[in-house]
């Protein structure tokens, strides 16, 4: 008894608990980021070297030239454009990010594709990089799109022993229009889109998400001069069919969607301008029983891609 008097006696009373307050110290921090992310890691420096080389790296051009690099910032925009698989060679990812599940996401996803670096950076890089924007921590690097040239696109339907079918754009500048004319023209078994150089839309992260991936394999090819490559293709023997509201015939009328063909569609506001309006061999209407006044350049080429997959069987 004596002596468990004896080690008893040390004991100052009742202790007092921690009160919770070691509670967040039990808790786990999420799961491991990828071995790109971790400092000290082989994978992170080499990560950061190919990042390093290819921003010091002169791009190459093609024929159709490139567009320029963008940025897509902010959480749910990184996420969903790394959902729709938009081209991407970097993900920024600022340090002592709090880790959520959109973060967590944007990480699997970048892993599981392969071939984006991941890099850590500061608040201030990010903030320098996005020129202010409200990036939330996260910051997707989309390359410059390699754009074909317009010649290529015929080549490519002669190759496959097939008709031109190619949509051109004249006066398009909203991205997204962009986007959807080339899942219509993919859709429809189309052998691309041309674009003008100027005071046009171009492949940015917007026109590869509402394209829905078939950017991916429906080429998009840059005019310097719209109105010359369009000449180009008559040349060729290829038919060259304008849409406009007070077209000369219906949609229905027309026997050129038959054969080989190029259907020029032109901004919803101003339809197409004069110079491209006096290329085309033709310029046709679609009726609109509803009396609406125009439709968007996705709508309208949708509209006569269907009518063209249906003639040709």
């Amino acid at each position: 008894m004596a002596a468990n008097n004896r080690r008893m006696s040390g004991k100052k009373g009742a202790q007092v608990g921690s009160g919770g307050q070691r509670r967040k110290g039990l808790e786990g921090k999420g799961p491991t980021p990828p071995a790109e992310m971790r400092k000290k890691h082989k994978k992170n420096r080499i990560a950061t070297a190919k990042a390093k080389q290819a921003a010091r790296r002169p791009a190459p051009r093609g024929r159709g030239g490139k567009g320029t690099s963008e940025m897509v910032v902010g959480r749910n925009p990184v996420v969903e454009a790394l959902r729709e698989g938009v081209p991407a060679s970097t993900l920024y990812v600022q340090q002592f990010i709090d880790n959520d599940e959109r973060v967590r996401e944007a990480l699997q996803l970048a892993a599981d594709r392969g071939g984006i670096n991941l890099m850590e950076a500061p608040r201030p890089e990010l903030d320098r990089m996005t020129n202010g924007l409200n990036h939330q921590g996260l910051v997707l690097q989309v390359p410059p799109y390699e754009y074909a040239h317009p010649e290529d696109l015929a080549a490519a339907a002669a190759d496959a022993g097939e008709d031109p079918l190619i949509v051109a754009l004249d006066g398009v500048t909203d991205p997204r229009n962009l986007g959807a004319v080339v899942r219509s023209v993919s859709a429809f078994g189309g052998h691309g889109v041309v674009v003008p150089e100027r005071r046009a839309a171009g492949m940015t992260a917007g026109a590869w998400k509402t394209s829905a991936g078939t950017a991916a394999r429906t080429p998009v090819a840059r005019a310097t001069n719209l109105t010359r490559a369009l000449e180009a293709y008559k040349k060729a023997g290829i038919v060259v069919v304008g849409l406009a509201a007070d077209g000369e015939a219906e949609l229905g009328d027309l026997q050129a969607l038959d054969g080989p063909v190029v259907i020029v569609v032109g901004s919803e506001g101003k339809g197409l301008s004069r110079l491209v309006g006096e290329t085309c061999d033709f310029r046709v209407r679609i009726p609109m029983p509803g009396g609406a006044e125009s439709l968007n350049a996705g709508v309208a080429a949708g509209i006569v891609l269907y009518e063209a997959a249906g003639r040709r069987g």
